[in-house]
């Protein structure tokens, strides 16, 4: 438990507004949030105390503009402070605020404002408004109000600086204290529209007692420096980040530092060499590329050094998973390690403060675990749901296996269904999915349990093993069950793989998609003298072959790849293949290389 709380009520019944009047009162002078206004300029931080009072002024201003409590209103913006700022202001009128992926396409756009009937919009610039304005002339829509946060791409519209500026002529104190007052735990706190990995977005309606009781829970398990410091990168549309770059802050009275472009948080961990970072799957993995591409660079001999002191610290790290004491010769051996060889090397990273590396919202491939094992960095892997308000189960420092997603928290409940489906009860799943007429339908059966979608194992310690998810389950034309996660991760331990979709719903034999991998394969071809088109290489088709060999030694028969396609262009959020939360989108790839998997079939 963070020790400098003072948690003013019952967990049960606490509000956001009430954190934060208890951070003003109690650690007001505390930085609350910084950012950049350019990539190269200096921070710019609001204390606690500063920071409600923005919230404040900016309420004023909102409620001048007409919301009204209990109504959605939409914000489509980066990791910016009026993202911030804008979201508590509107939480502290009673009213809901549902962030909208900044990649979403027109259509998504459309449907969740019909969705959630929102009159009002708050977007960034030019490039938002491309997207929105059609809405205000669609009948179909209730859109009325664009806020606008750029002011000189607003054109017609409101801008947030005129609204700001309203709000500070019309801030009543008074006023103010009364509207959050009124605000209840049961109240909802946010709507997270799902990112559509299978159809339109589904709003999940999240109240204050659902992310409380979250908070609580992940605070007794994760032992963190008072007033830590959090890089926000992720989209705040997405549960992980609006949990830890905006409500578990306000309940840690943590420092959040926006950093509104994620290709800059390498940059950025460099600079502030945080206590904690949170990254999906594919952060890491990129970041491990990053560094296996400068270390391929160094002499043989400091390779072999690292790589001697990379077994050391994981020959530690095995003691201490299965929670043994490590003997005198191990411990002796990890220390040396870490702080001649190790250590320095992540200073300049910027990991060498770190006491918690976590992640989630897919599986994390095993070679990645053991990557970051090897310089101490023990990724305290987690599982949980847009539904489940973020986190179920997570490893910690006292109790983790590699490669599981970890033991339920305190309040919450787990079990898997005949067909290996996990299902959770507890106090922070979610009420119900928002229906279009304002309503919400609850999603658990009678006795309050929720069918994740997801398949696994509990171990006979009470760990989560996640298999894949159900509706992605591959059934071969001979009745075998393949999870594709399984053997795509298998796939991408080599280092050239960098991403890859594995098919065969209905087939006789599997087959894939793979992506070279776009910071690694360059370095691995820089250092055998490889140049020009590496899709052309002979060399880079034949390491590929030779991966796809080797990944089939480790599966058994139905899970293997009897023919594969090369692709050079990496996938990714903005060209259709990855949600926003950088998780596959198993079936558009299909869609746009539907020629190619055909042609893998061919006689």
């Amino acid at each position: 438990m963070t020790t400098i709380l003072r948690l003013p009520g019952e967990p049960a019944d606490i509000t956001l507004p009430a954190l934060l009047l208890r951070n003003a009162e109690d650690h007001g002078d505390r930085p609350a949030l910084s950012w950049r206004a350019t990539p190269e300029g200096e921070w710019t931080t609001l204390t606690w105390r500063e920071a409600r009072r923005k919230v404040a002024v900016l309420a004023a201003g909102y409620a001048a503009l007409g919301v009204r409590r209990g109504e959605h209103v939409l914000m489509m913006m980066g990791n910016r402070p009026e993202h911030w700022l804008s979201d508590l202001a509107l939480v502290h009128l009673g009213a809901v605020p549902v962030t909208v992926y900044n990649t979403s396409a027109p259509e998504q756009i459309a449907h969740i404002a019909r969705h959630s009937r929102a009159r009002f919009a708050i977007v960034e610039g030019a490039h938002e408004l491309a997207r929105w304005e059609p809405l205000l002339t669609d009948d179909t829509a209730p859109l009325e109000r664009l806020v606008v946060v750029e002011a000189a791409e607003a054109g017609q519209h409101r801008t947030y600086g005129s609204l700001y500026a309203t709000g500070g002529r019309l801030f009543d104190p008074d006023a103010f204290e009364k509207g959050w007052h009124e605000s209840r735990a049961d109240d909802p706190l946010t709507v997270v529209y799902t990112s559509g990995t299978t159809g339109d977005p589904k709003g999940v309606r999240i109240t204050h007692r659902n992310v409380v009781l979250n908070a609580v829970a992940l605070d007794a398990v994760v032992e963190l420096p008072d007033f830590v410091e959090h890089i926000s990168y992720l989209p705040f549309a997405h549960v992980a980040e609006r949990m830890l770059g905006i409500y578990l802050p306000v309940f840690r009275v943590s420092h959040v530092h926006l950093c509104v472009d994620p290709n800059a948080v390498a940059a950025t961990a460099r600079e502030l060499h945080p206590a904690q970072f949170f990254g999906v799957p594919r952060v890491w993995e990129k970041l491990a590329a990053s560094v296996r591409a400068a270390l391929s660079g160094l002499p043989q001999e400091q390779q072999e050094s690292i790589e001697r002191a990379n077994e050391a610290v994981r020959a530690r790290v095995a003691y201490v998973e299965r929670g043994e004491e490590a003997p005198a010769d191990i411990e002796t051996a990890y220390r040396e390690a870490k702080q001649n060889v190790l250590d320095p090397l992540l200073s300049l990273a910027g990991f060498d403060r770190l006491v918690w590396t976590a992640s989630a919202a897919a599986s994390m491939p095993m070679d990645i675990v053991r990557f970051w094992s090897g310089f101490g960095l023990v990724i305290m892997d987690a599982w949980g749901l847009t539904e489940t308000t973020g986190v179920v189960t997570i490893n910690t420092p006292a109790g983790f296996r590699l490669g599981s997603v970890g033991k339920p928290l305190e309040g919450l409940e787990i079990r898997t269904d005949a067909d290996g489906e996990i299902l959770v009860r507890g106090a922070t799943v979610f009420d119900g999915y928002l229906l279009p007429d304002g309503g919400v339908a609850s999603a658990c059966d009678a006795d309050g349990w929720f069918p994740t979608g997801d398949v696994g194992r509990i171990d006979e310690d009470g760990y989560l093993w996640l298999t894949d998810r159900k509706k992605e389950l591959i059934v071969t034309s001979t009745g075998k069950n393949v999870s594709p996660a399984l053997v795509e991760n298998t796939l991408k331990e080599h280092p050239l793989i960098g991403q890859a979709l594995v098919h065969g719903d209905g087939r006789s034999y599997l087959v894939a998609l793979l992506v070279l991998d776009a910071e690694m394969a360059p370095a691995w071809a820089a250092a055998r003298g490889i140049t020009g088109d590496l899709m052309e290489s002979e060399a880079v088709r034949e390491e590929v072959a030779r991966a796809v060999e080797a990944a089939n030694a480790r599966l058994n028969r139905t899970e293997q790849i009897k023919r594969y396609r090369l692709l050079g262009e990496e996938w990714g959020p903005e060209t259709g293949e990855l949600t926003p939360s950088l998780k596959l989108r198993r079936r558009v790839i299909r869609e746009k290389y539907e020629d190619a998997i055909s042609a893998l079939y061919a006689p």
